[in-house]
Formats: structure tokens, sequence, C-alpha cells
């Protein structure tokens, strides 16, 4: 069963050797890669955030399993809902989801749920395989689309993934999100600064927190809660700001922007 892409041609090039084109440019050449726990990663289209998640994904070395934890902005399907599809199809070709992690992660969870219809149309999660695919040709995906909003729930889903980071060297994680929605330039950045502060922390009640007290919004902070909570668990020490850009930098428009961010957990 393949998950066939959905927002091909709208937030990324649908022919193949134009998306590779975009890739090489977006992806930028750096001398040395690291290897982290997790990865945040903006999710808009390209042309407006591309840039930014290459600066991302250009500064890790992507692991043989990638689990994406994205945005369910429909709230289709589980709150917590693993896809079931065997593989997940873009124009660079199709990837396979890693099936027996799925499986260890859904035997050993009271909270994950398989579920195909939550990520079906789910572009926060898709806009990411490319990205993975150029930078480890062969890799594997886990797609989670989250749709939970409790702190409790989002700190339990983490420690759940961070149990099988236990015995497996070849893991990592893709929080998908964007920032701040269609507010001026400059406040989309102090707010920002705000989530950005707690996740440089690694505190993800922090950030659970500041974003409901200031009503930053941040569409993935749910994953990146998430994220957070399991690279502690799996003996994360620190993260480090890659980017943070907004899309007036590419509309000119500074009055309604939306903020993008990449950061790496180590």
């Amino acid at each position: 069963m393949v998950r066939k892409c959905v927002v091909a041609g709208h937030f990324y090039p649908a022919e193949r050797s134009a998306l590779e084109r975009e890739l090489q440019r977006l992806v930028p050449p750096v001398s040395e890669r690291r290897k982290v726990l997790g990865l945040l990663a903006p999710h808009a289209g390209y042309v407006y955030s591309g840039s930014c998640a290459g600066q991302g994904y250009a500064r890790v070395e992507l692991s043989e399993t990638v689990i994406v934890l994205g945005v369910n902005h429909r709230g289709a399907g589980a709150a917590l809902a693993i896809d079931g599809h065997d593989h997940w199809e873009t124009p660079l070709g199709k990837v396979e989801v890693n099936s027996e992690l799925r499986a260890r992660l859904l035997d050993a969870s009271p909270l994950f749920r398989a579920d195909n219809e939550a990520g079906r149309l789910e572009h926060s999660l898709e806009v990411q395989v490319p990205f993975i695919q150029h930078g480890r040709p062969g890799a594997r995906i886990l797609p989670i689309a989250v749709a939970a909003t409790r702190l409790d729930d989002l700190q339990a889903a983490g420690r759940e993934i961070a149990a099988l980071f236990r015995g497996n060297a070849s893991l990592m994680m893709v929080a998908s999100s964007d920032m701040s929605h269609y507010i001026a330039a400059v406040r989309a950045r102090e707010l920002d600064n705000l989530a950005i502060e707690r996740m440089l922390r690694l505190d993800e009640e922090g950030l659970y927190r500041i974003v409901r007290e200031k009503r930053i919004s941040m569409c993935g902070m749910a994953p990146a809660v998430i994220m957070l909570r399991a690279a502690r668990e799996a003996g994360a020490t620190g993260a480090e700001l890659v980017c943070y850009t907004n899309s007036g930098e590419v509309s000119g428009d500074m009055d309604e922007v939306v903020g993008y961010a990449s950061l790496v957990v180590y």
C-alpha cells in the first residue's frame, strides 16, 4: 500500500529533475554533518521555507530511519496517528515505512494508533520526505501525525518514542513546524524567540507553556514537545539554532509573515 504525494506541484516541484535541482539549491554543501537526535524543520512551500529547512538538513547526518512528527492540521483520524502505509511516494520515488519500528511502538504504546487518514492529506509530513530522500537515499521513515494537545499525553508520547532509541543507534526524529503565523515580522521574531529559547534549553514543558501563555501560533508545538521530551530521555545534551527567517523575506510583505526555524538537538 503506497501513500501517493498530494502536495507535489504546490509545495514543491512535481517533476523529478526540477525537484532534484531545487533540493541541490536548498541544501548547501557543508564540510561536516553532525549525528543528532532531532531536527526541527519548517513545512511551508519550498519557495518560502525550503532554504531554512535545507540549512537544517545540511547540518545533520540522516539516520537509517527517520521518525517524522508532523502537525495534523485537519484534525482527521487518531490524536497520535502512526501511518500504516508500506511506502510513501514523491517525485523522487518511493520511501519505505519502517514497519518493524511501527509494530514495536504500537505494541508497547497505549497512546499511539495505526491510522492512515490523519496523514493522507498532511503536507507537514510530506514536505519533509524529499529532503530525507535527498540527504540519505534508501532511508526509511516512520510518519506520525500529531493532533494531541494535552501536555501529559505529549510527554508520555515522547517517553514512548525514546524507548525506541535504546539499542538503536541509527534513528532520529524530525519535528515539522512553522512558527508564528500572519503577524508583523518584528512581533513574530519577538514571540518566536521565546519559543526558541525554550527549545534550546530542551525544555518541552517550558515550550508548551510559553506557546499557550503568549498565544504563539507555532503550529507544530505538539510535535516539537514530543521530539524534545524523547531526545532528553534518549540522552540529548544540547540544541543549536541553525536558521530563523520569515515569509516576508521572499514575498516582501513584512506586515503579515509566517516565521520559520531550523534547530538541531544532539
